[in-house]
């Protein structure tokens, strides 16, 4: 999908490598491999501008995040966070969307977490808000912010409990332990394992790219699924779903879920497109989503 393609040029951002795999598709890579891709202030802010990017960019339906190297985000840049603290005795604000333009994201769009390797602290926090998470089998999940005395600030602490529950929350940001791939698929944080060759991994940079293609495949088959869906109905049925995870009750989230969404989606192309297409028995030609 060439730049020209687009209504607006894409950003630039410093320390992440946008790319388009696939028809409708944009793959983020976070690129400090040497740090654990830990997101610095420039950082959140660019991917602040990137996933902004996205939801208006009217050809692109979908989007995937992942890691350069052995990690996929081990979480904040602490040694930025220690010379800021020292020199103003403040954090560098974020933007409002959060951490990594993820933990907060309010976007419309759906985004994919493929975790090629280490996801801690502010990694975690941005899957736990990402629409679906895929994960290499060495891959492991944790929030350690209470080892360095922090705090897990980025929308986590209460999104997690919905997910796993308050027990299991109650272990993992208490504790601040690891968890492997497939027990966070257990756990319901974690939709799908991919099994990686595991000896030897971890050290040799050529490994890690391996590891990180084939997590990346997986993801690209989701987001292929979700983009050959109706761009419209598919923001629609996400803004559903994400309205019950606030916590909103069902007969109140479907009466804002209707009056925000489904009169638009009613009058677009792509619902007359789809149900032609059922009648005439052929693919439907969705059109890009105005919503």
């Amino acid at each position: 999908m060439p730049g020209s393609s687009f209504a607006t040029p894409p950003p630039n951002p410093q320390h992440a490598i946008l790319s388009f795999p696939a028809p409708h598709v944009l793959l983020v890579t976070l690129n400090r491999p040497r740090d654990l891709n830990c997101i610095n202030a420039q950082g959140h802010a660019d991917l602040h501008d990137v996933w902004e990017w996205m939801d208006e960019e009217p050809s692109l339906r979908v989007g995937i995040l992942t890691g350069k190297g052995r990690a996929f985000c081990a979480g904040a840049d602490l040694k930025e966070w220690n010379t800021q603290a020292n020199n103003t005795g403040k954090k560098a604000p974020q933007p409002p969307s959060g951490f990594g333009g993820v933990a907060r994201r309010k976007g419309k769009k759906p985004l994919i977490c493929a975790l090629n390797g280490l996801c801690f602290g502010g990694g975690a926090e941005m899957i736990i808000n990402a629409d679906i998470v895929i994960a290499a089998s060495r891959a492991v999940i944790g929030l350690p912010e209470v080892k360095r005395g922090v705090v897990a600030m980025a929308g986590a602490l209460p999104r997690l409990v919905r997910t796993v529950g308050k027990q299991r929350a109650m272990e993992m940001v208490l504790t601040g332990r690891t968890l492997s791939a497939v027990e966070a698929e257990r756990w319901g944080l974690v939709n799908e394992v991919v099994q990686v060759p595991d000896v030897g991994r971890g050290k040799d940079e050529g490994e890690n790219e391996e590891d990180s293609r084939i997590v990346v495949k997986r993801a690209l088959g989701f987001a292929a699924d979700i983009a050959g869906n109706s761009p419209d109905a598919v923001l629609v049925s996400r803004e559903g779903v994400k309205l019950g995870w606030e916590g909103i009750g069902a007969d109140e989230a479907t009466g804002m879920l209707s009056e925000t969404w489904v009169k638009r989606l009613y009058e677009g192309e792509n619902i007359k497109e789809g149900l032609q297409a059922f009648v005439e028995k052929r693919a439907p030609v969705w059109k890009d989503s105005k919503l």
